[in-house]
């Protein structure tokens, strides 16, 4: 609510990007340990192969491109004009809000 306040106060629209989770089971199913360490690596760096991400992992190439594909199908990653992976953005903020019901 902090962000939409401030954009209509200047009346400017905020440039954050956001990705979202329908329930916390789906945030934990799609971002594994394994995909995480994957968008470690490729957090803020150049847009790379299916093999090079699996080099920097230092896994499996088919693993890798299981991981890669679910992250690319979840909108997390994007795949450039030339066939690479990429996440665009230098810095990730992970938030939860947990209410009674």
């Amino acid at each position: 609510m902090a962000e939409f306040s401030q954009d209509w106060k200047t009346g400017k629209a905020s440039t954050t990007d956001r990705i979202s989770f329908a329930s916390p089971e789906l945030l934990r199913k799609v971002l594994t340990a394994k995909r995480w360490e994957l968008l470690k690596v490729l957090c803020g760096a150049r847009p790379v192969t299916v093999h090079e991400a699996a080099r920097r992992v230092g896994r499996d190439v088919k693993a890798v491109h299981t991981d890669l594909s679910a992250l690319l199908s979840a909108g997390v990653l994007v795949r450039t004009a030339a066939g690479q992976v990429e996440f665009p953005y230098e810095a990730v903020k992970v938030e939860f809000l947990l209410q009674a019901v």
